[in-house]
């Protein structure tokens, strides 16, 4: 297989070492990613259960994500003094771990704690996953290597609210958590002879710049969540100055700290700074376009919770077919070409999803969301290479932390605007145009990049002798 054939002068792990060094990232990748969507299926019976509301099991999964969420940055920086393999293996055990007490709780306050605790694991699993690719994969390599992580993430996705349906439909929900125990034993084996050693960096650690990023994206996953539930506007505007003033001092600090926890410098790299910019653009669309279908498919066209998960199949699974290929081309061709071309797929096809009504029906439905996924698939395995190859190595667990932010961020956002666009009484095609529109201005970004990705890549060809 081409992914683990070994030239001269590759860079990264000979062929035969990543075979299982990708196994490890896959498995510890599709716990974090299944456990989020199939728990999101399984709140009413947890509530049922343990006799609490609707509202109070919310928490379940949001207490998961506001975790997850402010501790990527802070694992991503502090991947540098532990060397990104002892906190990978620290971040599945402490899943491991956690998933073990989720599925013994028998209260609402222990399973919040030990979600929690996963939602830590998960934050230094997920914050490295894409800078561990780098670190596998030569350099000649690294836009299929997305391209794989994009397949299992989008497998992930796919698979957790179909699995979440059958374990429930002959078994009990803690069994839903114990899975994860001997796929992450597993993984747990896999990592620790598998995965790259390395020399930690001397220096101290940005302590004060990891509790201000801390403070600011939990701050701001609050604030959106009190936006998308329709909160008071106080306590979402609360959480959003919060937010406002830990992002202004997490600045002011990187500027001054010896060792930042996110160089500011990285930014300066314009290649760099646009791929973020249309991922985050890309994130909000698809985060609108997901709760903004599930209203729609549930509220309006009356399909059951497990019915809903099956409409929204096919975008995960196009994902699946054409991220491998996407970042196969983005090794040969010009990665912001093939990118500006997946969104345009996705635009079109968040304009046909918009204008979906009740005489659509089933398969008017899925070829739209199959587009969209195509659309997807197509824009975010080169668009991570671009991320990732417009920087040094040594700045890959910074632009791995960012990566993660920017998709917690943008998803994070997209929801928030559903919530507070349904909250003013319009259609919920009224959000998916708006998707449409934050999709547009990410082509805008992607597209100003081109002649920068042509530069990199005639050069790239050049230094690796046209192979």
């Amino acid at each position: 297989m081409r992914l683990f054939e070994t030239r001269p002068g590759d860079d990264g792990l000979p062929g035969g070492e990543r075979a299982l060094a990708v196994l490890a990232l896959v498995t510890g990748t599709l716990m974090a990613v299944v456990d989020t969507t199939m728990i999101n299926l399984a709140l009413p019976t947890i509530a049922a259960d343990l006799d609490v509301s609707a509202s109070r099991s919310v928490w379940i999964t949001n207490v998961f994500q506001v975790v997850c969420a402010a501790f990527l940055l802070v694992f991503a920086g502090l991947s540098e003094l532990l060397t990104r393999r002892r906190l990978y293996l620290f971040g599945l055990a402490t899943f491991v771990i956690a998933a073990l007490g989720a599925a013994l709780s028998r209260n609402l306050e222990t399973l919040l704690m030990f979600r929690a605790l996963q939602g830590l694991g998960a934050a230094a699993t997920l914050s490295i996953g894409p800078s561990l690719y780098r670190a596998i994969f030569p350099s000649r390599l690294l836009g299929s290597a997305l391209g794989l992580s994009a397949l299992v993430v989008a497998g992930g996705y796919a698979a957790g609210p179909t699995l979440s349906g059958v374990i429930l439909s002959f078994a009990d929900w803690p069994w839903l958590f114990a899975l994860n125990v001997p796929l992450g034993v597993c993984s747990l084996w896999l990592a620790s002879r598998a995965l790259p050693r390395e020399t930690p960096r001397q220096g101290s650690f940005d302590i004060l710049g990891a509790l201000l990023s801390m403070l600011m994206l939990a701050s701001f996953f609050l604030a959106m969540d009190a936006v998308g539930h329709a909160a008071p506007v106080w306590q979402s505007a609360g959480w959003a100055v919060m937010a406002v003033i830990a992002g202004g001092l997490f600045i002011a600090r990187q500027r001054r700290a010896p060792y930042p926890l996110l160089p500011l410098s990285v930014f300066a790299e314009k290649r760099f700074t646009l791929a973020v910019s249309a991922s985050g653009l890309a994130f909000i669309g698809q985060g609108l376009a997901f709760v903004a279908l599930s209203f729609f498919y549930q509220e309006q066209m009356g399909f059951s919770p497990l019915e809903t998960a099956w409409l929204f199949t096919p975008w995960p699974l196009a994902i699946m077919v054409v991220g491998p290929l996407a970042g196969r081309l983005a090794d040969r061709v010009n990665p912001s070409v093939l990118s500006s071309t997946g969104l345009v797929l996705l635009i079109i096809g968040l304009m046909a999803l918009a204008l979906v009504d009740e005489s659509t029906g089933v398969a008017g439905s899925l070829w739209r969301t199959a587009l969209c996924g195509v659309g997807f698939g197509l824009f975010q395995p080169p668009n991570n290479r671009e991320m990732m190859g417009s920087l040094p190595p040594e700045r890959s667990a910074n632009v791995s932390g960012v990566m993660s932010t920017t998709r917690t961020v943008g998803q994070s956002l997209g929801v928030a605007l559903v919530g507070a666009t349904l909250a003013l009484g319009a259609a919920v095609q009224v959000t998916l145009w708006l998707g449409a529109a934050t999709t547009l201005l990410a082509l805008l970004a992607s597209l100003s990049r081109v002649s920068l990705a042509r530069r990199a890549l005639v050069a790239r060809r050049a230094s690796s002798g046209g192979q």
